[in-house]
């Protein structure tokens, strides 16, 4: 069997780095002997988050274009000239047999790239709503994994499949059962536990919806694990002095996201597509509020596709801070509620995403190997 050498590009975000080192790991599960080389975007996230996972990441100066000023765009299009060449140098250097794009500004290039040498492109799609990079690499693709029904609207039918979207294994792989996640958190496990999350750096609105019902939270017999995020706990640790509320726990970051996830009975988020994707396996009742500061609103539209299965809430950024706290108490206290939604979410769950992918990862490489 000939080296298998594979191209992971792309990244930006959480949302973009975790499917893709997922991925990675799968490859390497079924194949020990791959060689693999991510290619990210100089001062993302994902030039720590990939080393840190043990492997190696090339960066490119690449970034988006300014919206609001058209002059810094000249910038921007030396920075794609420049990223193009690099990838060309790149790809030349390490001879990949396969390449695999993930979303974010440096699979462009890369792809772009991948595809003038002939080399069959893979590309993974999260969301429910296509993003820009991805729709203009889809013409040069030879398959395109997606999460959601319906991405015809977006991409060639013939090359699509519906292989949801990698998450990290750690969350699937915990052996805490729930009393224990409670206790872990300094909690009863005999009362009802609301998890809230922000994503990695936090979210102001569901901060704020929290902040605004603090006699509610402290009224109540539920318990609250907030994670604040690390951008905003300066901030709710000095709004939050001289208040004895011993039935939430505040900390900025949850590095245990396994026991987090078990500990809870409901869980508050973004609407993210990996996290979407993490509540489906897990069965996790939600309601979801989603960002409204993302590309093509597109957490909007992952939300609502859960909604219209009855297999999640949703409440709109602008009305969280009144509306958010009341619905997750009332919510939470209601035992037939939360089953039908754990439930109809675990109906969405695809799993063994990563496999599947790396699979047809492999499938690619060996027929452009010949």
């Amino acid at each position: 069997m000939s080296e298998l050498r594979v191209i992971i590009s792309g990244g930006g975000t959480g949302g973009h780095i975790f499917p893709a080192v997922s991925i990675a790991n799968a490859v390497k599960a079924l194949r020990p002997d791959a060689k693999i080389l991510f290619v990210g975007a100089l001062g993302r996230m994902e030039m720590q988050r990939v080393p840190a996972a043990g492997y190696e990441i090339k960066g490119l100066p690449i970034q988006g274009f300014d919206r609001k000023n058209l002059l810094k765009n000249v910038k921007v299009l030396y920075k794609i000239w420049k990223s193009q060449r690099m990838a060309k140098k790149i790809i030349k250097e390490f001879r990949p047999q396969v390449a695999v794009g993930v979303g974010g500004y440096a699979s462009g290039p890369t792809l772009n790239m991948a595809a003038a040498k002939g080399i069959p492109c893979l590309l993974q799609e999260q969301n429910s709503y296509a993003g820009v990079t991805n729709k203009l690499l889809a013409k040069k693709a030879a398959k395109i994994c997606v999460a959601y029904e319906g991405m015809e609207r977006f991409f060639p039918a013939d090359k699509i499949m519906l292989t949801g979207n990698p998450v990290r294994q750690q969350l699937l792989e915990t052996t805490l059962k729930h009393d224990d996640a409670v206790r872990s958190f300094g909690f009863d496990p005999a009362k009802k536990t609301v998890l809230l999350v922000g994503g990695s750096l936090g979210a102001r609105t569901i901060n704020e919806s929290v902040l605004q019902h603090l006699d509610l939270i402290k009224a109540s017999d539920i318990q609250f694990i907030w994670q604040t995020g690390k951008y905003y706990s300066a901030e709710i640790a000095e709004r939050l002095k001289g208040q004895d509320i011993p039935n939430l726990k505040v900390t900025d970051f949850i590095t245990d996201m396994g026991a987090a996830y078990k500990a809870a009975d409901l869980v508050i988020s973004r609407a993210g597509a990996g996290s979407i994707s993490e509540f489906c396996l897990l069965g996790k009742p939600v309601i979801l509020v989603p960002s409204p500061n993302v590309a093509e609103d597109h957490q909007t539209k992952n939300a609502l596709a859960l909604v219209s299965k009855q297999a999640a809430l949703y409440v709109k950024d602008v009305e969280a801070p009144q509306l958010l706290l009341p619905l997750a108490l009332d919510t939470v206290k209601d035992d037939a509620k939360l089953q039908s939604l754990s439930t109809n979410i675990l109906k969405m769950a695809l799993p063994a995403s990563a496999e599947i992918i790396a699979k047809e990862v492999i499938k690619l490489a060996s027929a452009n190997a010949n």
